[in-house]
């Protein structure tokens, strides 16, 4: 249970902060955080919670990141079904906090309220094709970093440095196509206030970032893997 919470929590902080970041700063209050401070806002979120709770749920905030160390033997099956639910009602929480604030300032407009999309809903105008590979590949080279530095044979310590980061350079390059999922709680948060287009394309961002996640994780466990390692997200 304790794990639960942790990751309830966490997934909360990262949709708020990061969604946050987008819908307050950015399109409201315009104070010009811009791509960069967005993509830095999302990175913060995690590196902060990476060290408030890695060591207790092992800070995953993604089902795509627990799918993934699931396919690379480094989370228990029996475990997934919890966390995913945990992770979706965090992001739901936190993007349900972050339009009690938003709405609260006269003139608030919805509109895409951070969430994700394609076509004519892709910040860049961006197909169908090209936001499925892009959440694919974001997704496959982000479960690497996590895997990698979180593996025993990295520098101890060090882990939520790398995550955090590789999670801004991610932010950086996939925010113009899609907005930027890599994970589907987080897409599913503001979708669920969004509604219609969001709720319609919702599919894809779950889709594109599991198998992402899936074939990172089984090619991490043949490649890379050390014999009988076993390790969490952070």
């Amino acid at each position: 249970m304790n794990k639960l919470v942790a990751e309830f929590i966490g997934t909360a902080w990262l949709v708020f902060g990061g969604c946050g970041s987008a819908v307050l700063a950015t399109a409201y209050l315009n104070v010009g955080i811009g791509l960069l401070g967005v993509s830095f806002a999302f990175g913060l979120t995690v590196l902060t919670m990476a060290y408030a709770i890695g060591h207790i749920s092992g800070c995953h905030l993604n089902p795509a990141v627990s799918i993934g160390l699931m396919a690379a033997g480094r989370f228990s099956a029996s475990e997934l079904l919890g966390y995913v639910a945990a992770q979706v009602a965090g992001a739901i929480a936190g993007a349900g906090i972050l339009y009690v604030i938003a709405s609260g300032k006269s003139g608030f407009v919805l509109a895409g309220f951070a969430a994700n999309g394609f076509e004519s809903n892709s910040p860049g105008g961006y197909s169908l094709t090209a936001c499925l590979t892009a959440e694919f590949v974001l997704t496959f080279m982000f479960l690497l970093i996590i895997l990698g530095a979180t593996d025993k044979r990295a520098p101890a310590g060090f882990a939520p440095i790398a995550i955090g980061l590789g999670f801004t350079l991610i932010h950086l390059i996939g925010i113009p196509v899609t907005n930027l999922s890599v994970n589907p709680a987080r897409s599913t948060g503001p979708a669920v206030f969004v509604g219609g287009w969001a709720i319609a394309q919702l599919w894809a961002f779950w889709v594109a970032p599991i198998a992402g996640a899936l074939v990172a994780g089984k090619v991490h466990a043949m490649l890379f893997a050390s014999e009988n390692q076993h390790g969490a997200a952070a």
